[in-house]
């Protein structure tokens, strides 16, 4: 006859807690990590010296691109104005196109002439980050004129506004148009991998739209666009589920 004591029981007790607490951490982590996989943009390769950027968009090589469009407010009701993100990459650059239809007026900030007048645009901005605990990560963000509002930032929300993108390392540029506006931008891989940016073929980063919706003055309303839903409340792109992948297709 076998006998089961008190202790055996608490032993299988804990074992079976230990395995349902394995199970459902993994789960999280399984949904996390597909979760970050679904939102995986490929940036196609094209030759060397194809595409030099004007800010139009208009180089036939962009056809070659993958269209994202399924950009969502993440803080608002009802669906954004519609936008498009494409890239490409060759051998020393990452090319990034913003194609932003809006039928209402695009504001804009001019009137301190400096770099912080990006924050009181309507602008785009693409995030590159080394790892998913931010402890260091890059934000451009780009208005409607081509203006650059670049930073270094630590987790979260410590910034370094002083810091700026290695010279002759970046290329922006923007042209307004009846509809919106288009932004294109151009980063060399040596700055990226320099700053430790690029892993194998992939990046970790984050593609976004600030629409300005009112500005009096240097005050602007902002709605939020992003491709990604990030787990917050309220608006906020510096967070580690506010970015996908990146990928450098050969």
């Amino acid at each position: 006859m076998n006998t089961i004591t008190a202790s055996s029981v608490m032993r299988s007790s804990i074992k079976i807690a230990a395995v349902g607490w394995t199970f459902i951490f993994l789960f999280f982590i399984n949904n996390h990590l597909n979760a970050q996989m679904a939102h995986v943009y490929e940036f196609k390769s094209i030759p060397n010296g194809l595409l030099s950027i004007n800010g139009k968009g208009d180089n036939a090589i962009w056809n070659q691109a993958n269209t994202l469009s399924s950009f969502i407010y993440p803080w608002n009701e009802g669906n954004p104005p519609p936008m498009t993100f494409q890239g490409l990459h060759d051998k020393d650059w990452i090319y990034g196109l913003y194609r932003v239809h809006d039928p209402k007026k695009i504001l804009i900030y001019t009137d301190k002439d400096n770099k912080s007048d990006v924050l009181a645009s309507d602008r785009v901005e693409i995030f590159f980050r080394k790892n998913e605990k931010m402890e260091t990560y890059y934000g451009l963000e780009l208005d409607p004129k081509g203006r650059i509002y670049d930073y270094q930032a630590h987790y979260h929300r410590q910034f370094n506004p002083d810091w700026t993108w290695p010279a002759g390392q970046l290329i922006v540029k923007a042209e307004l148009n009846p509809t919106g506006y288009t932004l294109e931008f151009a980063v060399s891989k040596k700055s990226l991998k320099k700053l430790g940016m690029i892993k194998g073929n992939t990046i970790e980063g984050g593609l976004y739209r600030g629409e300005c919706v009112q500005l009096n003055g240097d005050k602007a309303e902002f709605k939020w666009i992003s491709w990604v839903k990030p787990e917050s409340e309220t608006p906020n792109f510096h967070i580690p589920s506010s970015f996908g992948v990146l990928k450098l297709m050969k």
